[in-house]
């Protein structure tokens, strides 16, 4: 604990690894990067784990960016921008500018700190939290920072129980009684079950917390290792494991909840199936992600727009929408909306019926379309009549269907057409 009532998150630096493009997303990543991608009516996924930076009281951050970085670093100077230096607060954007190799951009996660380091200790943070900027979750990392120093840890690894058939896809440890973690596998392809629970793992959240010294010091061991991937989850933290004093915290000890009954919840939409349903869950009456919550609000860069409206109020043609979030700028034009999301400035024509439908801002819905398990990339035109959804075969010839047969229309496939 520390030996003033300050939180500790006062002396941490939130350092957001935010370079990734998430192939699994489609033509969704093909001109933004992951964390850029739009969530839940108004948000960038990357807006959760700053805001979880914010909330918890830390006043340093920075952000490492390297694909297709332009709208990520544009949001993020737009939304962002509040971080004052005279109050002893920063937000750095940190794309890959080959600052430590005139050869190389970030190698992997572990290099896109240290090719910031002097950046980093140039603010003298006492602790840095490094995490991944495309999840969607809310946590306070205070219980984190404490557990961290009453353990004497060297790293402190957040961490979440998964299904094993899911935990391929993450670093996956064994802890004993006492949080310590004792075998750390990355990304195995049969990964060890917890004890006594054969379906369940606990998975690594890719969040870790260090001393920044002792992170600088094994950044330098790891750089000068030619064997290396310069990799978190393949390289440094397996070596912690093994060497130095590695301990897990458990996500439930720190999520902050919709309601006090409510899941732990954390997604990774990594995928067009994960994506949709995320966004679709939050139609429910009472969502898992309480993205309303007021003590803990999802900060992020809101456009001066209009607020929305339902026009036309006759038999067929009727502005109407049930069970749906609609956000500032759009026009529901005698048509109907269903369990759906219309980000900002979408415009849904007469007579068109959107039901189970994900809408991105400024796109623009045809008259008479129907659509249906669908997302609307931004600014894409659908023409009138078209009908999405309801035909599986000519769906999958004309748009991207996924396996859960949710359909990505973009404008060159309505281009296509």
């Amino acid at each position: 604990m520390s030996t003033n009532s300050a939180p500790l998150s006062r002396q941490a630096m939130a350092y957001v690894l935010a370079g990734g493009r998430g192939s699994r997303l489609e033509e969704l990543t093909d001109i933004r990067a992951k964390p850029a991608v739009f969530f839940g009516g108004k948000f960038r996924i990357i807006d959760f784990a700053l805001s979880n930076a914010l909330n918890s009281g830390i006043r340093r951050i920075a952000v490492a960016t390297q694909y297709k970085a332009h709208s990520l670093i544009r949001h993020l100077q737009h939304g962002w921008s509040f971080f004052r230096p005279e109050r002893n607060e920063s937000f750095d954007i940190l794309p890959a500018s080959q600052r430590v190799s005139e050869e190389n951009w970030y190698l992997g996660t572990a290099d896109a700190v240290f090719q910031n380091l002097d950046i980093i200790e140039d603010y003298a943070p006492r602790f840095i939290i490094v995490m991944a900027g495309d999840h969607i979750y809310k946590m306070d990392f205070e219980p984190m920072l404490h557990q961290h120093v009453s353990q004497g840890a060297d790293v402190t690894v957040a961490c979440i129980e998964v299904p094993k058939k899911d935990a391929s896809g993450f670093g996956v440890m064994a802890v004993d009684a006492d949080d310590l973690i004792t075998d750390f596998l990355e990304k195995p392809a049969d990964p060890p079950a917890m004890a006594g629970r054969p379906d369940t793992c606990l998975a690594s959240m890719g969040i870790y917390v260090f001393d920044l010294t002792f992170l600088a010091a094994e950044l330098r061991r790891d750089a000068a290792d030619p064997l290396s991937s310069h990799d978190f989850g393949k390289d440094i933290i397996p070596r912690l494991v093994r060497d130095a004093k590695a301990v897990a915290h458990p996500y439930s000890r720190s999520c902050i909840r919709a309601t006090p009954t409510a899941p732990a919840y954390w997604r990774d939409v990594g995928t067009i199936d994960s994506y949709f349903a995320a966004n679709i869950d939050l139609t429910d009456v009472v969502p898992d992600l309480d993205i309303y919550d007021r003590a803990w609000p999802v900060w992020t860069y809101s456009e001066m727009n209009a607020p929305a409206k339902f026009v036309h109020d006759h038999p067929g043609r009727r502005g109407s929408a049930v069970a749906s979030l609609v956000s500032g700028g759009c026009v529901v034009s005698g048509a109907t909306i269903w369990r759906s999301l219309l980000f900002s400035n979408v415009r849904v024509n007469s007579y068109a019926h959107l039901e189970l439908t994900v809408v991105l801002p400024n796109a623009k819905i045809g008259r008479s379309a129907r659509l249906r398990n669908v997302i609307v990339d931004r600014g894409v035109k659908i023409p009138e009549g078209l009908i999405v959804g309801e035909d599986p075969y000519l769906d999958a010839r004309r748009f991207r269907r996924s396996e859960g047969g949710v359909c990505l229309i973009t404008q060159k496939m309505i281009d296509a057409l």
